[in-house]
C-alpha cells in the first residue's frame, strides 16, 4: 500500500485523496494561437525535428526533447501541444515552440494558452467485474468486450471519461484541470470496490 499512498516522493494528502491512490498525469493536450500565419513548408525546411507532409495532414508535425513533447502546427497560426506530463510542462514546451517559431522570423506571439484535455492512469490492484458494473450503472456505461476490452464510463460530474479495465487499470480523460480527473477517480473508487473480484464470488458462481 505504501507505494500507491506516494505521488513521487510526498506522503498523500488522504483528505483530497480518500482512497489513497493518486492517478498519474500521462498527457497533456493544449493549445495556443501564435496569432500570424505560417508558411508550413518553409518551416518544416529550415526547422530540425520538424515534418510536413501536406498529402497526409495540414499541419506542420514538431519534436522537442526537453519537456518530451510533439506540436502540431498550423497555417492559420493555431498550435497543438501534446505529450507533456504536467501543466506547467506544457505551457513550457507550448512556449519553446511558439520560441522556434520567432527564430524562423515569424512574428509569432503567445495568446490564449488553454489546456484541453488532461489524461491520468492509476491501478486500483484489483480486478473487476466489468459486467456486474455495466449492468448497474447502464445509463453511465458502455460495455461491449468484443470491441474494446475496457468499460467506457462516462461520468456527468465532473465531466469524465472513464475506461474502466478488469485488471483494476484505470484511465481518465476529458478533463481540463488536475482535480477533475482526482474527484473523478474518488467518485468511482466506491464503485469499483463494489463490483471488485473475490473469491467467494467465484464460488457463488460454480
Amino acid at each position: 500500500m505504501a507505494e500507491q499512498g506516494l505521488e513521487g516522493s510526498q506522503p498523500v494528502d488522504l483528505k483530497k485523496h480518500p482512497s489513497g491512490i493518486v492517478p498519474t498525469l500521462q498527457n497533456i493536450v493544449s493549445t495556443v494561437n501564435l496569432d500570424c500565419k505560417l508558411d508550413l513548408k518553409s518551416i518544416a525546411l529550415q526547422a530540425r525535428n520538424a515534418e510536413y507532409n501536406p498529402k497526409r495532414f495540414a499541419a506542420v508535425i514538431m519534436r522537442i526533447r526537453e519537456p518530451k513533447t510533439t506540436a502540431l502546427i498550423f497555417a492559420s497560426g493555431k498550435m497543438v501541444c501534446t505529450g507533456a506530463k504536467s501543466e506547467q510542462q506544457s505551457k513550457l514546451a507550448a512556449r519553446k515552440y511558439a520560441r522556434i517559431i520567432q527564430k524562423l522570423g515569424f512574428p509569432a506571439k503567445f495568446k490564449d494558452f488553454k489546456i484541453q484535455n488532461i489524461v491520468g492512469s492509476c491501478d486500483v490492484k484489483f480486478p473487476i467485474r466489468l459486467e456486474g458494473l455495466a449492468y448497474s450503472h447502464g445509463a453511465f456505461s458502455s460495455y461491449e468486450p468484443e470491441l474494446f476490452p475496457g468499460l467506457i464510463y462516462r461520468m456527468k460530474q465532473p465531466k469524465i471519461v472513464l475506461l474502466i479495465f478488469v485488471s483494476g487499470k484505470i484511465v481518465l480523460t476529458g478533463a481540463k484541470v488536475r482535480d477533475e480527473t482526482y474527484t473523478a477517480f474518488e467518485n468511482i473508487y466506491p464503485v469499483l470496490t463494489e463490483f471488485r473480484k473475490n473469491q467467494q464470488w467465484y464460488v457463488a458462481q460454480l
